[in-house]
């Protein structure tokens, strides 16, 4: 398969959030459409609705492998074990790579954004953010985890 970690970048790029853009690159493998992938990922941006906590490409990794292999019984409890297990990996692998999953130390703020409202997308904001590199680290641990078998 072709990567699309160029694809989430230019997501990103684009003007859709970090969880949009990781999410809504690869979401059409698991079964799901595109405008389905970009309405159920949007409120995770900017760390959770702008409030700055799990950064919004981690999420949509954390989404993606529930796509692949999340429980749909209750009762399975080795489904979710599986899928929180693969989820903590490629939260340290994140990790590993930006020294946090947080989306405030990313950034290096401190606290949750006053308003809700998006910055505007110009050439400074993506000058001055590392989001798109952050978008393209979570697509290549997708790549690595739940898409090479």
């Amino acid at each position: 398969m072709e990567s699309r970690v160029e694809t989430a970048g230019n997501l990103f790029e684009s003007g859709f959030n970090c969880a949009q853009s990781v999410f809504a690159a690869y979401a059409d493998l698991f079964g799901m459409d595109r405008e389905t992938a970009l309405k159920l990922s949007c409120p995770m941006g900017g760390g959770m609705g702008r409030m700055r906590e799990v950064c919004g490409a981690v999420s949509a990794m954390s989404m993606l492998s529930g796509l692949k292999g999340g429980n749909t019984d209750p009762h399975d409890e080795e489904a979710k074990r599986a899928a929180y297990e693969i989820v903590r990996k490629m939260a340290q692998a994140f990790k590993e790579e930006n020294q946090t999953i947080i989306c405030r130390e990313l950034l290096g703020i401190s606290g949750m954004e006053k308003s809700a409202t998006p910055s505007e997308r110009t050439e400074s904001y993506y000058a001055s953010r590392p989001c798109k590199g952050l978008v393209c680290c979570a697509a290549r641990i997708v790549e690595k985890y739940l898409l090479e078998e």
